[in-house]
């Protein structure tokens, strides 16, 4: 394994200099224009001012030509986007600070140029989309399209959700007021907040009051002192409810413009549309939610154990991830880098590689601040941009597996720049397999010198990941189905509503032993993935396939190579296609259940170690 050094500060925060060197970086405008210029080139050739407000038509009616078309547009897409690197770069300064107004600003600009491009390009792929269908199969068929095969596929099933070019523009350029700054607005607010709490320090063995951000709040609620975590509570709970009214309007507004957009296109459901995005069936989808639900019962067994083994009576609402045992240990960022490092020798050298990389070219922002976006992610832009991952480690066991999680997703995007620029990245349903392989892949590696107590108490933290991530999100995916079906009836939902169906559904899969305490009727307020709608279902469907892939890499470690195939696949065909390649029918119930299976045995696995070690 090779030898790790100790981690330079300067690496612990992005390197954005490998976009651009500053803010005010004159490359930033000579990018942009050059930018500009490629797509009006483009836009000039393919879309020409014709008499009779005719339009350019034959690469949509010749392969040959189409062929030539795409290169050129694969191009444009590859090195310059619609706006030269500027949104990208105003995007990822604006996570470190949300509260930011000058950088808000610079966001602002780049979003309204990069619309003004995107709205004069979108031409060509509205026009490809409504290619005659009697010449479909000809241009499917077709070897010189060969490469673009799967690109036509999903513009040709998106044709009858199209409106006219005019409208398309239209409702690209009220997105951002109409929905972006609402969502923006409500996550500033609240992650700029901070609060005093009370930690108990173990050096002065008392009590002290100590200033915290947003995101520190989150993560002292995992506190093992029930006082401590219960101030985090409390504090979480004040900051929900100082902008509950403000969440009740934004998520209001945000459904209304939804709702618009939808019966423009004629859309039957509400989640219809990211299927299509997704390149998934809904049906796949409805099979995987339905099985699910079925599992809830699952849930509330866990979460029963879970409240005898913390020996309480039942576990307040925000100690449902609270940790049972002695994993409360702090891992630095050093120690996280070599148990990962580790882990992913063991699986592939070409990961471990991958991860090098993201450490030593500065891409990995670390440690929390206040005003810096909560959470975690990995950040894409074009195929030629480097893609960044965001951290707010605190050195928990669970911050450690946060990386590892997001690294599977950095992984994943490096591997599928193997594709064109067209092909390159990932759809929703296929994303979220990356992280949670490789999130498991290092929770083993931890496990292996584990005794029967430490193992009963990482058991217990994959349970309760894997119930999260599984039975959670599909809960959460109900409760936005919920959401929606009342909007559309009632028109407007007020927080009280919204309250009640986020309990209702939480309830559903915690039962009994999990208290809905006062307040969290509100912690909807700071999930922003319901404000990209219908996304959670993948980290349910990710795990589950995910698992399969793991369990045919512990029966044969060559399979590796199969896993790696996959994640070079990028969306070059559909989920349900890449996946026939390694043996998994994502459109069978069969399926999702075997997965199901495996966690009620994880369970009872555990309990059976619990009553031996006598805890129970």
């Amino acid at each position: 394994m090779p030898k790790l050094m100790k981690t330079d500060k300067k690496l612990l925060t992005w390197n954005l200099s490998l976009l651009f060197n500053s803010d005010n970086a004159a490359e930033i405008e000579i990018k942009k224009i050059k930018s500009e210029q490629e797509n009006r080139k483009f836009i000039n050739k393919w879309n020409p001012k014709l008499e009779n407000n005719k339009y350019r038509d034959d690469y949509l009616q010749n392969p040959q030509i189409l062929k030539e078309a795409i290169d050129e547009f694969e191009e444009l897409t590859h090195y310059y986007g619609t706006d030269g690197g500027e949104g990208y770069y105003f995007w990822l300064r604006s996570a470190l600070e949300e509260n930011n107004s000058a950088l808000k600003a610079k966001f602002n600009k780049a979003v309204e140029f990069e619309q003004t491009i995107e709205n004069e390009m979108q031409f060509f792929t509205i026009r490809i989309s409504r290619i005659d269908k009697s010449l479909h199969e000809i241009f499917l068929n077709s070897v010189d399209l060969t490469v673009y095969k799967h690109f036509l596929e999903k513009l040709f099933s998106q044709a009858k959700y199209l409106l006219s070019e005019p409208e398309e523009k239209i409702l690209n350029l009220k997105s951002k007021t109409s929905h972006y700054n609402w969502v923006k607005m409500t996550s500033g607010l609240i992650t700029k907040e901070e609060r005093k709490i009370e930690i108990f320090n173990k050096e002065k063995n008392k009590y002290i009051k100590v200033n915290k951000s947003f995101s520190e709040i989150m993560s002292e609620m995992d506190n093992l002192d029930k006082k401590s975590r219960d101030s985090a509570a409390g504090a979480l709970n004040d900051i929900l409810n100082k902008w509950i009214d403000v969440g009740e309007n934004e998520i209001n507004a945000v459904f209304e413009d939804k709702k618009i957009n939808d019966n423009l296109r004629g859309v039957n459901r509400p989640d219809e549309l990211r299927h299509l995005s997704d390149d998934i069936d809904s049906s796949s989808v409805d099979t995987l939610v339905k099985i699910v639900k079925e599992y809830e019962y699952v849930g509330k067994k866990f979460y029963e154990l879970k409240s005898k083994l913390l020996g309480l009576p039942k576990l307040a609402y925000h100690e449902r991830n609270l940790s049972y045992g002695q994993i409360d240990r702090y891992y630095s960022f050093d120690e996280a880098k070599k148990l990962i490092t580790r882990a992913f020798v063991n699986l592939d050298e070409d990961f471990n590689k991958i991860f090098q990389s993201y450490i030593v070219d500065g891409r990995v922002d670390v440690y929390p601040l206040s005003g810096k976006m909560s959470g975690a992610f990995m950040m894409s832009g074009l195929k030629s941009q480097p893609n960044y991952i965001l951290l707010n480690y605190t050195g928990r066991l669970q911050d450690v597996l946060t990386l590892a999680h997001e690294m599977g997703h950095g992984i994943h995007y490096e591997f599928a720049k193997k594709q064109n620029a067209i092909n390159y990245g990932t759809t929703l349903s296929t994303t979220e397999v990356a992280s949670t392989f490789m999130e498991d892949f290092v929770l083993q590696e931890i496990m292996k010198d584990a005794d029967e107590e430490l193992k009963l108490s990482l058991l217990m933290m994959r349970l309760n990941d894997e119930i999260s991530t599984i039975i959670r999100q599909i809960a959460i995916y109900t409760f936005e189905l919920d959401l929606h079906k009342d909007f559309k009836k009632k028109g407007y939902l007020s927080k009280k509503e919204i309250g009640e169906i986020f309990q209702k559904n939480m309830s559903a899969y915690m039962g009994d032993f999990v208290e809905q305490s006062k307040g969290s009727e509100n912690w909807w307020l700071y999930i922003s993935h319901i404000r990209n709608f219908f996304y959670v279902y993948s980290y349910a469907s990710g795990l589950l396939i995910s698992k399969s892939l793991q369990n045919n890499v512990k029966r044969d470690p060559k399979f590796v190579e199969k896993v790696k195939e996959f994640f070079s696949a990028g969306t070059s065909a559909s989920p349900k296609d890449i996946f026939m390649k390694l043996g998994i029918d994502i459109s069978q119930k069969d399926f999702w259940i075997k997965g199901l299976n495996e966690l009620k045995n994880t369970l009872d696995e555990v309990e059976t170690l619990a009553k031996k070690l006598g805890k129970i």
